[in-house]
């Protein structure tokens, strides 16, 4: 018959991994989906978790047996990895609001489509842009920098050595006004060529008043934006790409004020 030897902190570091990872696939912008089933993502978080229980040093990590100090090392975990997955989702939302918007100054915000995984009216445009920064995401495989993050995280911010501090703070107020510049840079060709069009109507409306320049202006906005978007989409491609690869040095940034 055969017999495990499991000791108590052992225990305790695979379940601060698997809490940790499972923060963060949860708060993820395509694995936090509701399209995928709860048991998926508990299943591949438990698979991660066990890839990375040899790797990490389990000498670092202390056990405790009190209730108390274990049920605030849990939430610690929790909230450690929820705070790196939000770090990822405030560019997407960044990139969402360009979207909405774009479809606002076109005329489109009304245009809403129903999202699956929240259940929510999300704009259109909005949407297109949220898919198109999900495959530069997989293309660049920015993913496997998050799963670096992870192992990082272990060696910077141990189990119980989660602080909430004034530095931290600073750099979540940071994020949350990084998503609103990536907003208005994402949209800013199509905002830029829209309101010069509204401009130049309003000039027309001024010259020719017999123009009904409420009827001409809505079809010849939306074509216009939709021009300038598909001529926007290469430099809106490689602007993704310049803002993912600093997500790595961004959460490494961020686990260094949890830490402290």
């Amino acid at each position: 018959m055969a017999y495990f030897n499991v000791s108590l902190s052992e225990v305790q570091a695979f379940l601060f991994i698997f809490l940790r990872v499972v923060a963060i696939l949860m708060t993820l912008p395509i694995l936090g989906s509701r399209n995928i089933p709860a048991m998926f993502k508990i299943g591949l978080s438990f698979a991660l978790s066990l890839l990375l229980y040899p790797i990490l040093d389990l000498n670092a990590f202390p056990s405790q047996v009190a209730i108390l100090p274990l049920a605030v090392g849990i939430i610690s975990e929790i909230m450690l990895g929820v705070i790196i997955g939000l770090s990822v989702q405030m560019i997407f939302a960044g990139v969402k609001l360009a979207g909405q918007l774009m479809g606002f100054q076109m005329g489109m915000a009304m245009a809403n489509i129903m999202d699956p995984s929240t259940s929510e009216q999300l704009p259109l445009l909005g949407e297109l842009n949220n898919i198109i920064a999900l495959l530069v995401f997989i293309t660049i495989d920015a993913h496997h920098w998050l799963i670096r993050a992870v192992v990082e995280s272990f060696r910077l911010i141990p189990p119980f050595g989660f602080h909430f501090s004034n530095s931290l703070m600073d750099q979540l107020v940071s994020l949350g006004g990084e998503m609103f510049v990536i907003a208005v840079k994402v949209g800013a060709p199509v905002i830029a060529a829209l309101f010069l069009l509204s401009v130049a109507f309003g000039v027309a409306a001024r010259t020719v008043p017999q123009m009904n320049i409420f009827f001409v202006a809505m079809p010849v906005k939306i074509i216009v934006g939709m021009l300038f978007l598909g001529f926007s989409l290469p430099y809106l491609t490689s602007f993704l790409r310049s803002i993912f690869s600093g997500l790595e040095k961004t959460v490494f940034y961020l686990l260094k004020a949890m830490g402290t």
